[in-house]
């Protein structure tokens, strides 16, 4: 399968979009999150046609109040479907566990800020197993005393909802963090993906493209509709996307 990440548009389309220079637009990107499918291995193969990640939440119990799979159930999910896994870690001691999924075949891997130890260590050994790495920002944490380590990562993670439950309504405030980090980027000419997560759907998504997220992680907007494949597609419509 073709790398999605590194698909941009054509440097007209970027000067069209307004936004201050830096390195070229990433094209938008599409990862429905089997959290909302309680990742079944059918939803999987229904949304791999469209999908260009898919996006699997990890969460222990502990860092955030539910717990749903593990490493075992992502190794069975690596099996049935051939999008890359953009996988979620919302876990404590993130250090013991993020080498293992990217040796299981994620494609990406991201930590959370408040859990790690040491992001850039971890960040390094995450590269070192095979995968990119992402750094998750949640609701309550300010993104500013994370901007110096995004060259040591390749995707940013701006939670629009508080971690831990799939379903909540969408906080367009928490778009504040993604303009700070897209200024950041630009002006630091980082290739770094900026990735929301947390009510995104048809009535969102377009506001949170504007405000520099280029990467979307939906949910119940994909799966809790009929068609999934659809879904993706009129999603990807809304932020000028398109699959290669």
């Amino acid at each position: 399968m073709t790398d999605p990440s590194l698909n941009v548009p054509s440097p007209a389309a970027n000067g069209a979009t307004g936004r201050s220079a830096g390195p070229p637009e990433p094209a938008p990107l599409i990862a429905p999150s089997l959290l909302a499918a309680d990742f079944s291995p059918d939803a999987a193969r229904a949304a791999d046609p469209a999908a260009d990640w898919l996006h699997i939440d990890i969460m222990d119990n502990r860092f955030v109040p539910n717990q749903t799979i593990g490493l075992e159930e992502v190794v069975a999910l690596r099996a049935v479907t051939s999008s890359p896994f953009d996988c979620h870690l919302m876990i404590v001691e993130p250090e013991r566990w993020a080498t293992r999924y990217a040796e299981a075949g994620a494609f990406n891997v991201t930590f959370h800020a408040e859990a790690a130890a040491d992001p850039l260590a971890l960040a390094k050994d995450v590269r070192a197993a095979g995968a990119r790495v992402g750094l998750a920002i949640d609701r309550d944490t300010p993104v500013e005393p994370y901007l110096d380590l995004l060259p040591a990562f390749d995707l940013l993670l701006i939670m629009t909802i508080k971690a831990g439950f799939g379903g909540q309504e969408f906080l367009p405030y928490l778009l504040d963090k993604v303009r700070v980090a897209r200024r950041h980027r630009n002006a630091g000419h980082l290739e770094l993906r900026l990735e929301v997560d947390g009510g995104i759907g048809a009535d969102t998504i377009a506001e949170a493209a504007a405000a520099g997220a280029d990467t979307f992680v939906a949910g119940t907007a994909v799966f809790a509709e009929p068609d999934p494949v659809a879904a993706i597609e009129h999603l990807r419509r809304l932020v000028g996307g398109h699959r290669a």
